[in-house]
């Protein structure tokens, strides 16, 4: 006899109207096909997973008692992201009719013909997560959202770097697999007539799209801060899920979501550590301001701050480089002051250029460079132009990539980027913009036709071609183009080596001020959140009268600014969270450290890192570490940021003259 849960195509014509069976299976033949889906799902994110561990290259990972709770994590969350397309299922099987005929012989044809688009995104995306952690060691985050506003550059640098034809094959060749699998494990059952009424696939149907909405309040992205070490951590989670978190996250309040004092404390804070300078500074309470007089007569340099692509400090000779990549930057340390206790703020372009320019902490979420409400901000383009100085921002790119025409150009720079350089003048040209050389080259014509107006002038040059894909024109090194970051490093250092000599043949030169140092550093992996190793950049200074010597002090990237105004011995109106390095670093060496979620403090071999949800972890980083007040180093650390977040809202980071445009 046949299953009595099936009906014959003469019962019941109105299948919304059936009543239930009670011998009904528990799940029906269509239904299985969402739970399969699942299962499919689950095994390629679990792939993946697995392929991510193989990719980061540390066997440690592969201890069982390391991998599977992460393997185990990491379901949980593909379970939530594959909700989504089950809900999208069980919508079409709801509304599909069920009955023996020619409907029911069309669905298994409709669901492949979804099944292929939807394969071949899941098979892009998963190729796309190994090319992201390739460079940012993680899964998609903030980084991956505002790549879809820069998709030109973005695309055109997945072109350039990677071999995108086999790219696409081998992601053609998964999404065929994942329909043979739909078509062997699901699409061939769902011609089958046996199953639930129509009011109880509508009703499945409803509770199978509220899942996906329960589930993201039901699950926190903190489930995977399992262990101590930040790369199993990221292993454990998901892709879709990651992307849309961050995406949803976008904008993260640091008074709203993390650990904060109460303002009398802040206030109490902020006077006591910036009394705590040298006697000339005076401290302004009420707008966050303080006088700071120079400690040895003026010089009106001219200054030329070159930053420097994905420069690690570890590539130079002097911190343990062996490949001679940078033979250029280690000849010019000997020749200058080289700082070499050096930390960037984040791990981007637009974290760099925050600090170098406005001296602030890196507040979590987006850099000030990118957020709206962001001109008239109080920058050293602003003091040096108050100073009668000429500003200029230089880049080898289109300028209105990550928002730097906007910035730059409403803080007191005249903003010159790659469309400003004739193409008969260009050697060689990636899609995030010209060889450096022919940067520095526009770089000159800018600096000699500042030089004729008789004004001083303050120039900031932000270099790419250390940056996949790696090209630059051939002969230059002796490392073949597209090889890899070994030859994007070593010809940043002979371009930025040729641009020094060409510079010093000027006859502004011996009136120059050089600055060169990193946006940030090529690797931002550790077993930490926050390893103060993978932040670690070059600072040199240049000019006639410094001589040449080394400074240990630990420092942060955020001091490059009020340094360069020191060696200038220019009075000024500071609002600045950076300090002097070679006067006031001594008496208070630290770092600021971020990543996209995490801020923090470093230290005496210790790192505070602040997260949302107010979490606070203190992590020593360095085994000769003394012991430390921990509350105290938390206090600090909280204090800069809140200081930060609540300065920037209320204007105290405006120039003077533009308190009145700041939020209240």
């Amino acid at each position: 006899m046949g299953d009595p849960s099936c009906r014959s195509p003469d019962q019941d014509l109105n299948e919304f109207d059936h009543p239930v069976q009670l011998d009904t299976p528990i799940l029906e033949p269509r239904s299985r096909a969402l739970w399969r889906n699942l299962l499919i799902f689950l095994a390629l994110n679990a792939t993946v997973r697995l392929g991510l561990v193989l990719w980061n290259g540390d066997s440690s990972l592969l201890l069982p008692w390391r991998l599977l709770p992460a393997m185990a994590i990491g379901a949980v969350f593909d379970t939530v992201a594959a909700l989504h397309l089950m809900a999208a299922g069980a919508l079409l099987l709801a509304l599909w009719p069920a009955r023996r005929g020619r409907m029911l012989r069309l669905l298994p044809a409709v669901w492949m013909l979804l099944t292929v688009p939807v394969s071949a995104v899941l098979s892009f995306t998963a190729l796309s997560e190994f090319t992201f952690w390739l460079e940012f060691a993680s899964r998609f985050n903030f980084v991956a959202v505002d790549y879809l506003v820069y998709s030109q550059e973005v695309m055109g640098n997945i072109r350039q770097s990677y071999n995108l034809p086999l790219l696409l094959a081998v992601a053609a060749s998964a999404a065929l697999v994942l329909c043979a699998l739909q078509w062997r494990l699901v699409a061939r059952h769902l011609a089958t007539p046996c199953g639930w009424s129509g009011r109880r696939r509508i009703a499945v149907a409803v509770a199978m799209g509220l899942l996906p909405v329960l589930s993201f309040p039901l699950v926190d992205s903190r489930y995977k801060e399992f262990s101590t070490d930040a790369q199993l951590n990221e292993i454990a989670g998901n892709g879709y899920y990651d992307f849309f978190h961050a995406f949803r996250h976008n904008e993260l309040d640091y008074e709203r979501l993390y650990r904060t004092m109460d303002a009398q404390a802040l206030e109490a804070w902020l006077a006591q550590r910036y009394r705590q300078s040298p006697p000339r500074d005076t401290f302004h309470r009420d707008s966050w301001q303080r006088a700071v007089a120079p400690q040895h007569p003026s010089k009106r340099l001219n200054v030329v701050l070159v930053s420097m692509e994905s420069m690690g400090a570890s590539f130079m000779k002097a911190h343990g480089g062996s490949e001679g990549l940078t033979p250029e930057l280690d000849a010019l340390a000997e020749q200058g002051l080289h700082f070499t206790r050096v930390y960037a703020t984040g791990t981007r372009t637009v974290r760099g250029l925050e600090a170098l320019s406005l001296s602030v902490p890196p507040t979590p979420g987006h850099a000030i460079v990118t957020r709206p409400a962001n001109g008239g901000l109080y920058t050293i383009g602003q003091v040096l132009g108050e100073a009668g100085y000429s500003t200029q921002y230089l880049y080898g790119g289109y300028a209105t990539f990550d928002n730097m025409r906007a910035f730059f150009g409403g803080n007191g720079y005249t903003v010159v980027d790659r469309s400003a350089i004739a193409s008969d003048r260009i050697h060689h040209e990636t899609v995030w913009g010209v060889a450096d050389e022919d940067l520095f080259d526009m770089a000159l014509d800018q600096l000699d036709a500042q030089h004729a107006s008789g004004k001083p002038f303050f120039a900031h040059i932000m270099t790419t071609s250390n940056h996949r894909p790696f090209t630059y024109p051939e002969g230059r090194i002796d490392i073949p183009s597209k090889n890899g970051r070994a030859g994007g490093v070593k010809y940043t250092d002979y371009a930025v080596g040729r641009f020094i000599k060409a510079a010093r043949q000027k006859p502004w030169a011996q009136n120059t001020l050089f600055v060169i140092v990193a946006d940030h550093t090529h690797n931002g992996r550790g077993k930490q959140e926050l390893p103060p190793q993978a932040y670690h950049i070059p600072l040199i200074m240049l000019a006639p009268h410094l001589k040449p010597s080394t400074v240990d002090t630990l420092a942060s990237q955020i001091d490059v600014a009020p340094t360069i105004l020191s060696v200038l011995g220019l009075p000024y109106t500071s609002r600045f969270f950076g300090q002097d390095i070679l006067t006031e670093g001594p008496h208070n060496p630290r770092a600021l450290l971020a990543n996209y979620q995490t801020v923090g403090l470093y230290r005496n071999g210790w790192v505070v890192e602040l997260k949302p949800q107010r979490r606070v972890r203190v992590v020593k980083v360095d085994d000769n570490a003394a012991e430390i007040d921990e509350q105290r180093l938390i206090e600090e650390a909280i204090a800069h940021y809140q200081a930060a977040s609540v300065g920037f809202k209320r204007g105290w980071l405006r120039a003077p003259g533009q308190m009145s445009m700041a939020g209240r």
